[in-house]
């Protein structure tokens, strides 16, 4: 051990000599003994043993030294010596010692508080146990952090503005104190006068502030003087700031500092330890062995061997040092490092020592705490675990923690989840029930509003991985307060915690959006059994709420499909009518919950049971309208002004399009919500939903005529755009838009072969490449290509521009977008306002004029509020329906007329002969039975046929009745005659008559 400074109250432990020791000398009190630290105050020093004795020497005018016995020798505390101390520490004229089960032990001084104790002793010279390690003492400046006008307390107080930040290290100085995070973040707080918080200013903190200069910097360990700060970082550069007025800040001046300041003389060199006097500084370089040191020089403390102040540094004179191993961690007049001939190398403050961490979770540790428990249900140890649960998993032994930001939250969760695992299992399970415990009583209350770093957002993570989270029998005391805990942040904390939502695995987000819908499940089903109803609107305001964050995240992310979101049992557990007539209503102030304002939870079926309550609620009230006009007409002797309460259709087969826009012109839109009829003219059948549906498909097969060239069909996709060089009116495309808007709203599917994009535009949501990619592969792939170059010949390779001109001859050559400005040469830097120039006219500036018109149609149907529940995909499949085609489930939901059961011998013949048939006689067949070949939105479970049995001879077709999904079948009784029979009534299928 080498020592200098000040000996005059023998506090280097060398005997009974008085002058300054201006040059490291050895001291050999401990001389084989295993030293492992050594901490200095004002006039005493505290010695570690790695055994976990200690010892004391020098002044002992406040019993300071836990001993009667002269103070010139190190001498055995005797009091501590049935614990294993961990950490020593000194004050001015105090010591400190922290056991191996985080108890804090305080003696010495003790009339301004310093100790802990809840008493004013002046002198307390037995160690004593205090509450707990939180801040006491003086607060003439607000060195305790605790907010402005506290006075000074004689007892722990909790620094509330810290609270959730997981803490590598504390430290104070003369009248302000630091705090290191885990992830680099400093904070400050006290006395201010020189620039010592490195605030830039000259003005005192009472509660912790964010040093936010240094975040960026990789700060692991902080020491504090009188009046001055240094910071080491992680890359062994030394911050100083603060008072300067002893050279103590080391850049070869005595001007303050109120930022904080590198060190330029040891830029080249990287420090591993550093320590603060009073008024000086020490740093030891590793690379080299030796000590650095300058500042206030009064008693030789700076060890160069001379007296007298010294403003840069300057190694400390000794051919000891290139062997010191200690770690110094306070000091005052005086310093002392270790002198050992092992081979242990020497501590390296940018390494986490975990021997030093209470929070350590190992096998040890927690057998340790679960057999404490099994005895004992002592909060301390129920705190311990609650805090080492929390911080362990945020100090990875990478620098990744160090990048944590409102963007990055640097937690590995695969590692919170596999100590939850472990803790779930038998032997640990008290463990993880006294912490959840905690999570209840104390954590999740107490989580603030506006929490102090970014740092303490991680508890949201984290606890959202802990398995009794996702336990009903915890919905209401622990996963619902975490929610409201959730949405009660204010706006920047929220958008962190959106922010690295977007960040996590798919797995982890998918747990968490099936927690909270088993939530929504929960009090949907039980929840007026257990909870008044106050509450249970509270709480189910609050889970479908943060469903809603969660499903805004993912929109953004797309961690999951849309579909994930969806309840499945939700019509089952709502009256969906209900809820919809209540949402329509609520801009008549009514207060209560309704899952139609949450529309991302609520799957196809139950979309469409919305739709349908819709058109009913639109139809009912143009069809109240018109029975109402027409009591007043028969009133008032008017009767031919009568209204019809449907919307009539009278249409010709061969003057389809012509016949339907003359009729559809002459309707309100008011009239468009009637239910729809339609007749064609010379024939008899009695629309009761077939003839509408062939309606559809006629007028819709005429419009899409390639003759008419309104749309262009790109032949990879088989899919179909608007194009520019169409020979027909734009009220053709109003026409198609409103037959889309009829088809929705009289429940019938139609074969119109759009993609994607055009319903995400009817839905106000913007066009991506993706949808490119669908209409038009090579064109999407090319693009996309275009975009993943990395190299920097991208016009070369490419040989492309956008001009003014709206013409485009494919992407292989010229490529010319948007009005306006000169051709511009397609590069690295302008590429993706190219790829956003070609999807703007793609999908945009090209069909402007036509998309109005379809769209115009279409929302006269089909606009309002109704429309905002859909995603762009629901509403395509509510328009053309889908091809999830399941054949054994339309048998299984088969109803059998007549003599006809799914036993009977020509029935289990013709579902023989249907399964055998391809998919696209397949298709045909339920063209010909329902009118589409596609299938309802609800999927197969909905499409119910019917099966009669008819008297009609063998050489009889079977007839379908497309109306009621009816198809009647003569008795055939060969699997052959039935396969011919069924093949020719297929094939030859066109138009309705009364059967």
């Amino acid at each position: 051990m080498l020592c200098w400074g000040s000996t005059v109250e023998g506090q280097l432990g060398i005997g009974g000599a008085r002058d300054p020791v201006c040059e490291p000398r050895s001291c050999q009190a401990f001389s084989g003994r295993g030293l492992k630290e050594v901490a200095c105050g004002g006039r005493h020093s505290l010695f570690l043993l790695r055994d976990g004795r200690v010892y004391t020497c020098g002044s002992n005018r406040c019993g300071q030294l836990g001993h009667d016995k002269p103070g010139d020798s190190p001498e055995l505390v005797v009091a501590l010596d049935t614990q294993k101390i961990g950490v020593v520490s000194c004050g001015q004229a105090h010591s400190m010692a922290l056991n191996e089960h985080g108890q804090v032990f305080a003696w010495g001084a003790g009339g301004g508080g310093q100790l802990g104790l809840g008493t004013a002793e002046e002198t307390v010279p037995i160690p004593s146990l205090t509450v707990n390690l939180f801040t006491w003492g003086q607060n003439s400046s607000g060195q305790l952090g605790l907010g402005k006008g506290e006075p000074s307390t004689l007892s722990p107080q909790p620094v509330k503005s810290l609270s959730g930040i997981p803490l590598a290290q504390i430290t104070a100085g003369g009248d302000h104190s630091f705090a290191l995070s885990l992830s680099g973040a400093v904070f400050g707080w006290g006395k201010n006068s020189a620039g010592q918080l490195g605030l830039n200013d000259k003005q005192d903190r009472s509660v912790p502030c964010h040093i936010k200069f240094l975040r960026s910097q990789k700060v692991v360990y902080i020491s504090c003087g009188d009046e001055h700060t240094a910071a080491l970082t992680k890359d062994g550069g030394l911050f100083t700031f603060g008072d300067g007025s002893r050279g103590q800040l080391g850049h070869d001046s005595t001007n303050s500092e109120p930022l904080p300041r590198q060190v330029q003389e040891l830029m080249g060199s990287e420090v591993s330890q550093i320590a603060c006097g009073r008024h000086h500084t020490l740093a030891f370089v590793p690379s080299s062995g030796l000590v650095y040191a300058f500042g206030c020089n009064t008693n030789g403390q700076l060890g160069t061997g001379t007296r007298g102040d010294i403003k840069s540094p300057l190694p400390v004179k000794s051919s000891l040092t290139g062997r010191l191993t200690g770690s110094p961690r306070h000091m005052s007049g005086n310093w002392m490092t270790h002198d050992t001939c092992s081979s242990t190398a020497p501590e390296d403050f940018r390494v986490t020592n975990i021997s030093r961490s209470i929070s350590l979770i190992n096998d040890a540790s927690l057998n340790t705490w679960r057999m404490k428990l099994l005895d004992n249900t002592d909060s301390t140890i129920t705190n311990l675990v609650l805090k080492a649960l929390l911080f362990f998993v945020c100090s990875p032994s990478d620098d990744s923690h160090f990048k944590t930001n409102p963007k990055v939250p640097g937690i590995d969760l695969n590692s919170v989840r596999l100590l939850f695992e472990t803790l779930s299992k038998p032997p640990f399970a008290r463990l993880l029930e006294q912490a959840t415990k905690s999570f209840e009583s104390l954590l999740i209350p107490q989580l603030p509003c506006s929490p102090p770093d970014v740092e303490a957002m991680r508890i949201y993570l984290i606890l959202s991985e802990c398995p009794a989270l996702h336990d009903s029998k915890n919905y209401i005391t622990l996963t619902i307060p975490l929610a409201m805990a959730i949405l009660r942040l204010d706006a920047n904390p929220s958008k962190v915690l959106d922010n690295w939502w977007c960040l996590v695995d798919g797995g982890v987000f998918s747990r968490l959006v099936d927690m909270y819908k088993s939530i929504v499940v929960f009090l949907l089903t039980g929840g007026k059994a257990l909870l008044v109803p106050v509450f249970l609107e509270n709480y189910t305001s609050a889970t479908l709420k943060l469903l809603e964050k969660l499903h805004k995240v993912n929109l953004k992310a797309g961690h999951v499909e849309y579909n994930r979101f969806y309840i499945p049992d939700i019509t089952t557990l709502v009256d969906i009518q209900e809820d919809y007539l209540k949402w329509f209503l609520s801009k008549a102030e009514i207060s209560s919950v309704t899952l139609c304002a949450y529309p991302f939870i609520l799957n196809a079926q139950a979309k469409t049971t919305m739709l349908q309550t819709d058109a009913e609620l639109q139809m009912q009230m143009a069809v109240s309208g018109a029975n109402m006009h027409n009591v007043f007409m028969l009133l008032t002797l008017e009767p031919l002004l009568a209204r019809n309460p449907f919307l009539v259709l009278h249409v010709r087969r061969d003057h389809l399009v012509s016949d339907a826009l003359r009729e559809l012109t002459i309707y309100s839109d008011v009239d468009l919500k009637k239910p729809l009829k339609v007749i064609f003219d010379g024939e008899e059948a009695v629309d009761a939903g077939g003839v509408t549906k062939e309606f559809f498909l006629l007028l819709l097969k005429e419009l899409m005529d390639p003759v008419y060239g309104m749309f262009t069909q790109y032949t990879q996709s088989n899919l179909l755009w608007f194009s520019d060089k169409c020979f027909v009116e734009h009220n053709w495309f109003n026409l198609i838009g409103i037959i889309c808007g009829l088809a929705i709203y009289n429940s019938t599917v139609v074969d119109l072969h759009f993609p994607q994009v055009l319903y995400k535009k009817l839905l106000g949501v913007a066009p991506t490449l993706e949808d490119l990619k669908e209409l038009s592969p090579t064109e999407g792939r090319s693009l996309q290509q275009l975009l993943d170059h990395e190299e920097d010949d991208i016009e070369e390779t490419f040989c492309l521009n956008f001009a003014i001109t709206r013409e485009y001859y494919g992407l292989t050559e010229v490529k010319e977008l948007i009005p306006g400005g000169d051709r511009i040469t397609v590069d690295k830097n302008n590429r993706e306002e190219f790829v956003e120039a070609y999807l703007k006219y793609m999908f945009r500036d090209s069909v402007s004029e036509l998309y109005q018109a379809f769209s115009s149609g279409f929302l006269k149907v089909c606009g309002g509020k109704i429309l905002s529940l859909f995603q762009p995909s629901e509403l395509m499949a509510m328009v053309v329906g889908n091809n999830n085609y399941n054949w054994e489930e339309m048998e299984k939901n088969a109803v059998y007329k007549g003599e006809y059961s799914a036993t009977h011998p020509t029935v289990r013949m013709f579902w023989e002969v249907f399964h055998e048939f391809p998919l696209e006689k397949k298709k045909r067949f339920l063209l010909f039975l329902t009118g589409s070949d596609r299938i309802p939105i609800h999927g197969m479970e909905s499409l119910r046929i019917s099966i009669q049995s008819t008297s009609a001879e063998e050489h009889y077709l079977p007839v379908a009745h497309t109306c009621y999904n009816l198809l009647d079948m003569p008795r055939y009784q060969t699997k052959e005659t039935l396969h011919r029979r069924l093949t020719q009534a297929v094939e030859q299928y066109e138009g309705f008559s009364l059967v």
